[in-house]
Formats: C-alpha cells, sequence, structure tokens
C-alpha cells in the first residue's frame, strides 16, 4: 500500500498518470513479436529506428543526416545527457549552464573541479546576449555590471522549463564561437505553442554550429512515455562517435521493442496530426492551472516565504538548504509536493482532475 505521503512525493514529478497514445502502445505490443527486438541490437540504435529519426530530422536541422553516423540512441534522454558530459567534459572545464538546470547538476558535479557559470533567465532584466566587438566572442552582460565570455561547454535547453524559447539570434549568438561544445537540450520540443513559426533549433542555424552541437531528443517526454526510457543524440559524426564511445560504458544497448514502436509512433503522429493535439491539451493544462507562467514546470521564487523559527525537521534535512526545508514543509503541513532546485517546482503534466484540486 502506497502512504499518503509517498503518493503527494510522486505527484510531485513530471510522471503524467495518462497512458501514452494507443497507436504507440498497439505499436510496441506488436514489436514485442518481432525476434530481433528481444535480443541486444546495434549499440548505437536499431536501423528502424534511427532510420526514421533521421528522415524526420534532416528538415529540421537544415542537412541530411545519416542515421548511422549522425545519431545515436540512447537509454532515455537523461542517459544521452549524461553520455555527452561523460564523453566532453573534464575536470577544469569551463561549462555554462541557464538557471534552474535542476538535472545538469547532478551531472556536472561529478566533473569538480570544472567550472561552473550560472545565468538566470527568469527574468529579462537579469541579463541580455550581446557580442564582444573586438573578439566576436558571445557574452552575457548581466545587469550588475558582468560581462563573461563563453568558452567550453555550453548547456542549452530550449525550450526551457520557464517557457522561454531561444530566438535564432541568441542561439546565433551562442554557438558563435567555434572553440565550444553546445548540448541542445530540446527534450520539450513539442511543448512549442507558436505553431505559425517552426522551433529556432541551433543546430539548424549553418553549417559551423551544427558541426560544434548536439541536440538531444526523447520519446518518453514527446509521448508521454517516460518509463520506456527511449532518447536520443544527433550531431556532427565527430562529436556522435564518443557520445556512443560513452554509452556503450553506460547501458550498452537500449531497449528493442521500444525503438521500433517509437519510429511507427513518429511517423503515426506525423501522419494523424498528433502533435497538434498534443500541444493543445497541454496549453488547457497551463491555462488551467495558472495563465501567468505558461510554461510546462512553474518554478516559484519562494525567498518571501517563512518558515516557523521553531519547525522541526528530521536529521537528515537539518543541514539541507532553504528550498528542501521549504518543500518538506509544504508537503507536511499543507499536502503540496515540490521540487527543490533553489526555486520550488510545480508540474502542470497531471490529470485534469488534479489540477482543478490544485486551483482550488
Amino acid at each position: 500500500m502506497v502512504s499518503p505521503l509517498r503518493e503527494r512525493l510522486t505527484r510531485a514529478t513530471s510522471s503524467t498518470y495518462e497512458n501514452p497514445p494507443d497507436f504507440l502502445i498497439e505499436a510496441h505490443k506488436r514489436s514485442l513479436d518481432i525476434v530481433q527486438c528481444n535480443q541486444y541490437g546495434p549499440t548505437g540504435g536499431l536501423p528502424r529506428f534511427t532510420e526514421t529519426l533521421a528522415r524526420i530530422y534532416s528538415p529540421l536541422h537544415n542537412r541530411t543526416l545519416d542515421a548511422d553516423s549522425n545519431i545515436s540512441v540512447h537509454s532515455g534522454g537523461t542517459e544521452a545527457l549524461l553520455s555527452v558530459i561523460t564523453a566532453f567534459i573534464e575536470p577544469g572545464d569551463e561549462v555554462v549552464v541557464f538557471e534552474p538546470a535542476l538535472i545538469y547538476m547532478n551531472y556536472i558535479h561529478r566533473y569538480e573541479p570544472s567550472q561552473r557559470m550560472d545565468f538566470q533567465i527568469g527574468r529579462t532584466e537579469r541579463g541580455s546576449f550581446t557580442e564582444n566587438e573586438a573578439t566576436r566572442k558571445p557574452m552575457l552582460v548581466r545587469n550588475e555590471g558582468l560581462t563573461v565570455i563563453f568558452n567550453g561547454f555550453q548547456i542549452v535547453n530550449t525550450p526551457h522549463t520557464l517557457g522561454k524559447v531561444f530566438s535564432a539570434e541568441e542561439l546565433s549568438i551562442i554557438g558563435v564561437e567555434k572553440d565550444i561544445i553546445i548540448l541542445a537540450d530540446e527534450v520539450y520540443e513539442h511543448l512549442y505553442y507558436t505553431p505559425s513559426m517552426p522551433l529556432p533549433r541551433i543546430a539548424a542555424i549553418n553549417d559551423n554550429i551544427a558541426r560544434q552541437t548536439i541536440s538531444i531528443g526523447s520519446i518518453g517526454k514527446a509521448f508521454n512515455a517516460t518509463g520506456w526510457r527511449i532518447g536520443y543524440a544527433i550531431g556532427d559524426k565527430d562529436l556522435i562517435r564518443h557520445v556512443k564511445n560513452a554509452h556503450i560504458i553506460l547501458s550498452y544497448t537500449t531497449a528493442g521493442p521500444a525503438q521500433v514502436a517509437a519510429a511507427v509512433g513518429l511517423e503515426e503522429a506525423e501522419r494523424n496530426g498528433f502533435w497538434d493535439r498534443h500541444r493543445m491539451a497541454m496549453k488547457k493544462k497551463i491555462h488551467d492551472l495558472c495563465a501567468v507562467f505558461g510554461a510546462h514546470f512553474i518554478m516559484a521564487n519562494a525567498s518571501s516565504i517563512k518558515i516557523p523559527a521553531n519547525y522541526i525537521f528530521p536529521d537528515n534535512l537539518s543541514r539541507k538548504p532553504k528550498d528542501w526545508k521549504l518543500s518538506w514543509f509544504l508537503l507536511r503541513e499543507l499536502g503540496v509536493a515540490t521540487i527543490p532546485v533553489d526555486y520550488l517546482r510545480f508540474v502542470i503534466s497531471k490529470p485534469q482532475a488534479e489540477l482543478e484540486l490544485a486551483h482550488e
């Protein structure tokens, strides 16, 4: 039996409690009857899946992708991210991320003393992109006058969990420095609410930027199938070969039936208009919960919330920062579950009844 506390904790995650579309589930059932799917497959991904990805993403990246050399299949977008970071980050390297960045911090901390520079993008007055006139290197100028030149390894997730979508102009500035590797986390590519304009992708800006960029996608995020653990990395062959080497060490290969089902699902979603319906359904959830924020995740600044001075926390929380303690306080006292990431994170990918309850 699941305790009430555990149930509340589970509701704080991005699990949807809603099945993937029927056509994807049926495709998975059929793939179980394919003998080859139930054995070890190519570590870089089954051709049925990689060829589908190459066909779909070639026009999105403005170049012809090779299914074998430009694509690597992973056991979830998370493992794809870790494979890239494992392949390229070394101690002392400079890593630029945009806060809040929950997942990347766990990985980059493994490579201390790597330098991490965090830039907040939640409010436009905190910083803006510009270009150093002398070196033509990209910079981010913050309101306190700090100027930082990008070098090393740059992580860009767009659409960002705050709802920020980087424009093509901003992505061009990020990618102008030729001596960096760019990790483009695009797992929320289908949660983009301006269908009249294509989602700006940094790998599609020009050939030079494409050669230094690795883009990450996720079948789990796209189809509400996070338990399937199917993700992929797309990039230049000289980058992807290193990512594949890291993948072999981390997980070796990825579930075959789910790969074949994902290929069928991507094709069927194109054919039957699934992406538009899914996008509108998610937009309604956002509107119903809080029309102000307009994002897949709501990141709440809780700095003004005060916890009673005499409140008793468990021993394992006594030395945790305030966001951890506040998350525990809200869970125990109000039954509201959040995830501490400096801010408090709330997720809208829940059944409609739960969102209506949260709204009340």
